[in-house]
């Protein structure tokens, strides 16, 4: 009886082992990703020209630094030979920019288990994202990955590890609670709303990774081989569009909308863009093209075009498509929430203008466009810099109800008429705003050869006078103080905060919400119940962003109540 034990059990072993090994098989050729095939890899073989410590040449293009600390890029040829130079010329920026990509994560998810499951998480969700990226955009990112750091090859080979990224977008918005990450706004004036009757659009992209993922931020001119040239406002090894403009007068920026959680991997929202970016010259084309292509996350995509004069916002989910235009005006407004007829009584769009502080930011920005009879850039600029709230109100530094959150990206505003578009240098969209013709750029300084300025000089836009203020230096203070306090917190009892200490952060942003709920934390973890009480009380009378997080503070403030229940 035992022996006939044994070996049912041996039997029962060894089935497990073999569907094991199966399920292993299968899984890891699920995950492989082929390289592009292509002939004519003579490309790798350019090299690179440091003609300054920040201007570099080589065969098909040219990296350089402005004064402003903008990093400017010009590429041309197909899709491999843009990729090479980019690759080539970018090695260092992003290796710089995928560390701070990879610590970004370690940040949300400091479990070293859990982010090697997530590696093969991302890699088997991603499988198909190949079949959905055009041969083209492949050839570009692999010349790209050649250059990589070999530092994160641990995450997965180059090419696979690079692909990957252009979802990251997507993926992190689709589960990303905290609306925080993507709160983008932008809006687009014409006729007689703009001040010269000409198409004016601006943007805040606050999607946020850190500081330091905003550090090299990069205006990159493409000259490819098919399509229109186009400029983009990127980063170091990524070749979607967020905000861009094309050489026919189109312009696109994406704005994230409430999404479900993905199934399968589709077409990455910005190369999108970027397809309707490279091959668009008017709205028509732009909706046919995003007509034939997937996605797997929900998203608006503001497409002005100086041809047709108007903006229109192309409402693309995974299940459906809306155009939306506001009839018989002369402006248009992009939250994070769509606004066309298709999604009206979609519950994840009803949820999120509830829940989120999209339609609140909605509001301010009608409130302070109805204050000016027309606009021009400088005027588009303000706009996208306001960080009060609603008739003005003083919300503190950093609340995701205000247009200017203090953490975007990049700010840009577009005159697609006149080929000008204005970049926000670093911090924010605080920076001054560089002006550059792109059809000058395209035709004067494709073959630069020194350390020269490409930029418009007198159409800068100046720097916010808010940065030369003690409520700038109070704001770095808070974010200073705000990440040691939460450090602590997640260690309670092994460190306390000072007396002084504590004055110091409740003094850098006393307005906000979010002061306090960081203050309400710690006391808790301390098990300080009546001053963690006292802290979320009084954040509870600020204004808080979202109706996620006041029913957060108020769980916290009801535990501190009725601890140990």
């Amino acid at each position: 009886m035992l022996r006939k034990l044994l070996k049912y059990f041996l039997r029962t072993l060894l089935g497990l082992f073999i569907l094991l090994v199966v399920f292993a098989i299968y899984f890891f050729m699920a995950i492989r990703i082929d390289e592009p095939q292509i002939a004519d890899q003579s490309a790798f073989n350019n090299t690179r020209q440091e003609i300054t410590p920040t201007f570099y040449k080589t065969k098909n293009g040219w990296l350089k630094q402005d004064s402003s600390g903008l990093w400017e890029l010009y590429v041309q040829g197909n899709g491999f030979e843009r990729g090479v130079a980019n690759g080539i010329l970018t090695k260092e920026l992003h290796a710089h920019q995928e560390d701070a990509f990879v610590d970004q994560i370690k940040v949300l998810v400091p479990d070293l288990s859990y982010l090697k499951f997530l590696k093969y998480f991302v890699a088997y969700f991603n499988r198909h994202l190949p079949d959905h990226i055009t041969e083209e955009y492949k050839q570009e990112i692999y010349g790209i990955a050649h250059y990589a750091s070999d530092k994160y090859d641990f995450i997965g080979p180059k090419y696979h590890r690079i692909l990957n990224y252009h979802g990251a977008h997507d993926i992190g918005h689709a589960l990303q609670d905290k609306n925080m990450t993507v709160g983008c706004t932008s809006f687009s004036v014409w006729d007689e709303k703009s001040a010269d009757h000409k198409l004016l659009v601006g943007r805040n992209f606050d999607f946020y990774s850190g500081d330091e993922f905003a550090k090299n931020k990069i205006v990159q001119f493409t000259n490819p081989d098919s399509g229109y040239k186009f400029v983009t406002v990127t980063w170091p090894g990524f070749i979607g569009a967020c905000s861009g403009m094309n050489e026919k007068g189109i312009t696109v920026t994406i704005n994230a909308a409430k999404s479900k959680i993905p199934t399968d991997a589709a077409t990455p929202i910005a190369l999108l863009a970027r397809e309707i970016l490279q091959y668009a010259s008017n709205i028509k084309e732009a909706i046919a093209i995003a007509q034939k292509r997937d996605v797997f996350v929900s998203e608006s995509i503001l497409v002005g075009s100086a041809p047709d004069n108007k903006t229109i916002s192309i409402e693309k989910a995974p299940d459906k498509m809306d155009i939306y235009e506001v009839p018989n005006s002369k402006e248009i407004i992009c939250p994070n929430h769509y606004q066309g007829a298709a999604f009206a009584n979609d519950l994840p769009n009803l949820t999120s203008q509830a829940e989120s502080s999209s339609l609140y930011r909605k509001y301010r920005l009608q409130q302070l466009l109805d204050r000016y009879d027309t606009v021009n850039y400088v005027m588009a600029a303000n706009i996208l810099r306001d960080q009060r709230g609603i008739n003005d109100r003083n919300m503190g530094l950093g609340n995701e109800k205000a247009l200017n959150q203090l953490l975007a990206h990049h700010g840009v505003v577009f005159k697609p008429a006149d080929g000008l578009m204005w970049v926000s240098a670093n911090p924010f969209q605080c920076g001054e705003f560089i002006c550059y013709d792109i059809h000058k750029v395209f035709r004067e300084y494709a073959d630069l050869r020194e350390q020269k300025p490409i930029h418009e000089k007198q159409y800068t836009i100046p720097a916010d006078p808010f940065l030369k203020t003690k409520e700038y230096q109070d704001f770095l203070r808070f974010k200073q103080l705000k990440h040691y306090i939460q450090y602590i917190t997640k260690a309670p009892g092994k460190i306390a905060i000072r007396p002084n200490l504590e004055a110091s952060f409740e003094a850098s942003n006393p307005e906000s919400y979010y002061t306090w709920q960081i203050l309400g934390d710690y006391y808790k973890s301390q098990e300080n119940y009546p001053k963690a009480i006292t802290c979320y009380e009084k954040a509870l009378t600020k204004d808080v962003a979202t109706l996620k997080e006041e029913r957060q503070i108020r769980e916290s403030l009801e535990a501190c109540r009725r601890p140990g229940k």
